[in-house]
Parts: structure tokens; C-alpha cells; sequence
């Protein structure tokens, strides 16, 4: 049983399409990962790390209605249990398969919940998951920007993809609970502000701020500010759809998982246009915000940076992000890890994926002849040094992590009975519910 502080990294396996479909980015085959995994898995190790946001590619796993070909995760995560490595699974990274379409189905809330169900059946001793990554951007990206999968541009578009994208990962939570009761779901979300650049800036850029809660709003089951519940009405949700967001909170399952990158923070012109701003609040500042609203454990699920000419720009963004994450842990916020995302240098990020140039972006702990970094030996003494000072801070969890190696053990099986019971106890249901809209 891990009461440790989950110090992890993660292996990019985004999958969008672009040119209107006809093309697949496939991060895990432009990173090497599908013919060098058994190494990626070795410099896990090698880095003392035992937590690894990892996931099956969709397309190529999610063959139809209920046929699936496990091939490639029977060999991945036996390996993976076999090593005693803790999976965050990653079932649906910013891609469908072709036979989904995109994200303005209806039809994929259900169809990914069948997924995430058999996935669980087949790995029942995965208990950490993150159904769906980034359910924001993935909703931004491809039906407001039209970078990715549907390619559309409107507001339209971006309230139907955000509420399939939102009820696909909690029907999957749903689904995964009835096989793993004890399961905990770790989302990992973009952690954004909007800074008002002059006073006339000051509307949009609060508007933008209440934006930026919709998915974690929807997925937890808080009512949305009272401006947002217009604009998801006036862009196509129903009461009903709504409602269902309300009355299935699974909150009490989930850790609050945040992503912060230099890109996170904006500037927001009087036209509402937005501009890159750099780094102004910090991870400290913009987790406090998102934690004050949810009261949930924080984990810091992705960051990085480029290494660039001085070879020491992406260590030092470790250790600022790192310190962040201590003075988030030191003003009262239960977090409960943190990760370098990705274990290898990523494949044309510099463009958002919308392009297919192979260039390599050096933003991992290792580079894709699988040599170390200067980040990586940095993080790998991080957790070093860091491992055994922190691991009362995860006692905020109140279901243990069962380490792959221990999912057999008579104890684990005891855990997840009485997880289950616990389910079933309907007294503690009014406290965990929200009251219903008036």
C-alpha cells in the first residue's frame, strides 16, 4: 500500500487528426515509443519514478461497438505490473477513432464509457486513472480554434464537444467504478488565467476567467457561474443535459489534477482577443484559485520547457515549479504529486500538432536516442532528496493506492469490498450531491 508522494512522468500519447481528418498525429509513433518501450519503461526506472501518466492509443485499441484488439496494452501493462510501475491511465488523449468521427458525435459519451469499462475488466488491478486528458483544450483545440479532429471554429461547435467530451469521462468514471470500486480518477486539466490588458479588457478577461472552470464545473457537478449558464444554453446545451452534470458528481473520487505551462497565463485586449502573457501569478497562485473552488487533493499533472542554447533553462523551471508546488503544500492545499511531462522529447508541439514536420521538441527528461537531459538528472536527485520528507501529505486520501505488485494481496481485496459497500451506502448521498438548481 503507497502513502508515498506520487513523483511521476508521463509518455505523450496524444493522438488528434488534422487536414480535415486524413491525418493522424500519433505522438507515440513520432516519439519512438511503440518500438522502444520496453527502454522508455527501463529509464522510468531509472529515474526512481513509480507513477506514469500512460495510456493505450485509442485508434488502433477501439476497433468497434465492443471489439477491441489488446495487443499492445497486454504487453505494455503486463510489463508495467511486472515492474511494479503504478499506471494514471490515459484512455483518450486528445483523439477518437475514424470510426468515432470526432467529438461532435453524440454517440461517444457512451461509445468511451463501453472503452474505459473493458479496459478495466481486462486490467483489473489498474485502480488511477485520468479517462479523458485536458477535456478543455481537446474542446478548444478542435471546435473553437479548428486545429484539431472536427476542425470547426464556433461556439456551436465548442459547447457540443465540450459536453460529449465532459459526460464521456464521467459515464467512463462511472463505468471503471463498477468494475474497480475502489478506483480514483486523477483529471488533468489546463490551469489558465486572463489578465484584463487595459480597463475596457477588464469584461472579456472576466468572462474568459469563468470560461476556464466549464469542463471542472461540469465534471464535479458545481453549477456553472450564472453568465456561463447562458452561453452554454444560447451554444446549444439543454436544462437537461445540464442537469445530468449536476446529478452525477462523482467528486469524492477524484483528485484535482493541473497542468501549468509558461503558456497558461494570457493578456486579454479590449476585443476579448487573447496574446501570451508569460508567466505573471505562477502555479502557486492559479492552483490556490482552482483549489478554493473545488476543495479537492491537487496534483500537478504536466509540465515543461524547451532546454534551450545555455542547456539549463528547463532544470531551472524544474526547480521553480517544484517550489511552487512546496509553497502550494505549505499554505494548507493537500497536493499530492507532481510531473515532468514527457519522459522523452515531444514531435512538433512547436506548432500544436497542427503540422506534421517532425520536429523534435527538446522538452523531456530524456531525448529520443533515449540519453538523459540536464532536466532529468535534476529531477531524478529531486526525487532524491524529496521522497521520504513527503509522504504524510497523502494521507488526504482516504482509499489507499494498491501498488500493482499487492492487487492479489487478501488486504487489497478488502479495500476494494469495502469500497464498494461504501457505494452502496445511500446515507452519505445528500452530503454528496449538490442541491438542485432553482
Amino acid at each position: 500500500m503507497s502513502s508515498q508522494f506520487l513523483f511521476a512522468t508521463g509518455i505523450e500519447n496524444s493522438n488528434p487528426t488534422i487536414q480535415n481528418g486524413k491525418e493522424r498525429v500519433d505522438e507515440l509513433e513520432k516519439c519512438g515509443h511503440y518500438k522502444h518501450w520496453r527502454t522508455d519503461f527501463d529509464l522510468v526506472q531509472e529515474l526512481g519514478i513509480s507513477f506514469l501518466r500512460y495510456g493505450p492509443p485509442i485508434h488502433t485499441t477501439f476497433l468497434g461497438p465492443g471489439k477491441y484488439d489488446w495487443s499492445f496494452a497486454d504487453e505494455t501493462f503486463g510489463e508495467l505490473r511486472r515492474r511494479d510501475i503504478v499506471p494514471i491511465v490515459d484512455l483518450c488523449h486528445f483523439g477518437v477513432p475514424d470510426w468515432v468521427g470526432n467529438f461532435q458525435n453524440g454517440d461517444f459519451p457512451a461509445l468511451f464509457a463501453q472503452y474505459a469499462r473493458a479496459f478495466s475488466e481486462r486490467f483489473p488491478w489498474v485502480q488511477l486513472y485520468t479517462p479523458v486528458n485536458e477535456m478543455y483544450i481537446c474542446a478548444e483545440f478542435s471546435a473553437l480554434y479548428g486545429w484539431w479532429n472536427e476542425q470547426l471554429a464556433s461556439d456551436q461547435a465548442f459547447v457540443r464537444a465540450l459536453k460529449y467530451i465532459v459526460k464521456a469521462n464521467v459515464l467512463a468514471m462511472q463505468a471503471i467504478l463498477e468494475v474497480r470500486p475502489d478506483a480514483l480518477f486523477i483529471q488533468s486539466e489546463s490551469s489558465e488565467y486572463f489578465h484584463a490588458e487595459n480597463p475596457a479588457a477588464i469584461k472579456p478577461a472576466e468572462l474568459l476567467n469563468a470560461k476556464r472552470f466549464l469542463s471542472l464545473d461540469l465534471n464535479y457537478g458545481r453549477r456553472v457561474d450564472s453568465e456561463m449558464y447562458e452561453y452554454l444554453l444560447d451554444n446549444g446545451m439543454t436544462r437537461e443535459e445540464y442537469h445530468f452534470f449536476l446529478k452525477s458528481n462523482l467528486k469524492h473520487h477524484c483528485i484535482m489534477g493541473n497542468d501549468y505551462y509558461k503558456t497558461n497565463e494570457h493578456r486579454v485586449r479590449a476585443d476579448g482577443s487573447t496574446t501570451a502573457s508569460g508567466e505573471i501569478f505562477g502555479y502557486h497562485v492559479i492552483t490556490q484559485q482552482y483549489h478554493d473552488r473545488y476543495r479537492l487533493p491537487v496534483m500537478h499533472t504536466e509540465t515543461n520547457l524547451w532546454q534551450g542554447p545555455n542547456g539549463d533553462e528547463a532544470v531551472q523551471w524544474l526547480w521553480k515549479e517544484w517550489a511552487n508546488v512546496l509553497r502550494v503544500r505549505n499554505d494548507g492545499v493537500p497536493i499530492v504529486g507532481f510531473t515532468w511531462y514527457s519522459l522523452t522529447d515531444q514531435v512538433d508541439w512547436d506548432t500544436a500538432l497542427r503540422e506534421n514536420n517532425g520536429h523534435v521538441n527538446p522538452l523531456g527528461l530524456y531525448d529520443l536516442d533515449r540519453n538523459i537531459r540536464p532536466v532529468g538528472e535534476a529531477y531524478k536527485q529531486l526525487i532524491h532528496d524529496w521522497r521520504q520528507v513527503l509522504p504524510a501529505q497523502s494521507v488526504c486520501l482516504q482509499v489507499p493506492i494498491i501498488l500493482p505488485s499487492e492487487s492479489d494481496e487478501q488486504w487489497a481485496h478488502k479495500k476494494k469490498t469495502q469500497a464498494k459497500q461504501a457505494q452502496r451506502d445511500k446515507s452519505t448521498a445528500p452530503a454528496n450531491t449538490p442541491s438542485p438548481e432553482p
